[in-house]
């Protein structure tokens, strides 16, 4: 029997092209090859589907280098919509040859063009499965402004905000100013719709306002200027049910913050000093438990799909939900998989749940 094809989306348009692809190599590193045939599918920053080398040690992320994906002269030649489900390769010479059938795609995608419901659409046009999220759960997770409304809807608790445009600003800059005041300082100023901390803020006073928002601007034209909870920063990675089964919760992690002023890209990435990921958390057995049970509820509140990692606050005052990410990161030093790994399942069995789960959902 041949082995179900996965095609591993990775790159995209997104400032987290480098991280997406960063995540793939660890993906490509990981799968199991026993089980699954791979087919790595870069999208370039300019939105082209290339058909990449199938080499991990070419996506390793480290801060002299940031991996891409470049256009190589080929072009993916997707399937057509409700047809047969094979992959094609338009070579740089103009031949073309087959990649076989298509089981799963595994989109390992961040930010837009990609994490925010724009791809699932595509792929289920196509009608292709695919692990992760699917339309909704993406594009309301992306956008942070929608994302909070959703969650509160559900009586669940975020940090309060306020969200500005670029017009409001020009037309009402005293208004945000009085806003961010009431929220208290510090607050932090973030896109809406970007990832991995990149155009994030903290902001000390009513001085650094007007430079925060133009650095989130330049990502979005939306942005958030958010209340700074004081408190511990948790992480509880969530998977999908498998056969009608009920979402399912990892042991919770911590991000621990000793010289940084917040979990920012270099910490996340590139394995900066002062930020440290620890999992499992050390917390009480009823912490767990309120961690698990209020990220399940989370993941449900916007119709989860696949798979998320929930990120919370946990202050005096109990446990508040900052954000979900559908497609979390998978590089060697990310929370999700190390979640994962301390309740018990290895990396490549992660990776097999979630293209399992996706050709079980078909």
């Amino acid at each position: 029997m041949d082995k179900p094809a996965v095609v591993v989306l990775f790159g995209g348009r997104s400032s987290e092209h480098s991280i997406s692809s960063a995540t793939a190599g660890g993906v490509l590193r990981a799968i199991d090859r026993d089980r699954y045939r791979v087919i790595p599918v870069g999208i370039t920053r300019a939105g082209a589907f290339v058909l990449e080398v199938d080499d991990p040690d070419r996506f390793a992320l480290d801060a002299e280098r940031l991996p891409e994906v470049v256009d190589n002269g080929t072009r993916i030649l997707w399937p057509e919509a409700g047809g047969e489900r094979r992959l094609r390769v338009r070579r740089a010479d103009d031949t073309v040859d087959d990649l076989g059938d298509v089981d799963v795609v595994l989109p390992i995608l961040h930010g837009v063009h990609g994490e925010d419901g724009t791809v699932q659409g595509f792929l289920d046009t196509l009608d292709l499965p695919y692990a992760g999220g699917g339309v909704l759960d993406s594009a309301l997770c992306m956008d942070k402004h929608f994302m909070k409304i959703v969650l509160q809807a559900a009586g669940i608790p975020v940090a309060p905000w306020t969200t500005v445009t670029p017009t409001r600003w020009e037309r009402e800059e005293q208004a945000v100013r009085r806003e961010a005041a009431e929220l208290g300082y510090p607050v932090f100023v973030k896109p809406a719709r970007a990832g991995s901390s990149v155009g994030v803020s903290k902001v000390a006073g009513d001085a650094e306002l007007a430079s925060a928002l133009q650095k989130a601007f330049a990502e979005d034209d939306k942005v958030l200027i958010e209340a700074a909870i004081v408190g511990r920063e948790i992480e509880v990675a969530i998977l999908e049910g498998r056969h009608g089964g009920a979402p399912r919760a990892s042991l919770p992690g911590e991000i621990v913050l000793t010289t940084r002023e917040f979990y920012d890209f270099e910490g996340k990435y590139l394995g900066g000093d002062g930020a440290e990921v620890v999992c499992p958390a050390a917390l009480a057995d009823a912490e767990v438990r309120a961690v698990q049970e209020l990220g399940v509820r989370a993941f449900d509140a916007v119709a989860g799909r696949g798979l998320a990692r929930v990120d919370f606050f946990l202050a005096a005052d109990g446990l508040y939900v900052n954000e979900l990410n559908t497609m979390p990161g998978f590089t060697p030093i990310s929370m999700f998989p190390k979640c994962w790994i301390a309740s018990g399942m290895t990396y490549p069995e992660l990776i097999g749940e979630l293209v399992d789960t996706a050709r079980e959902r078909r």
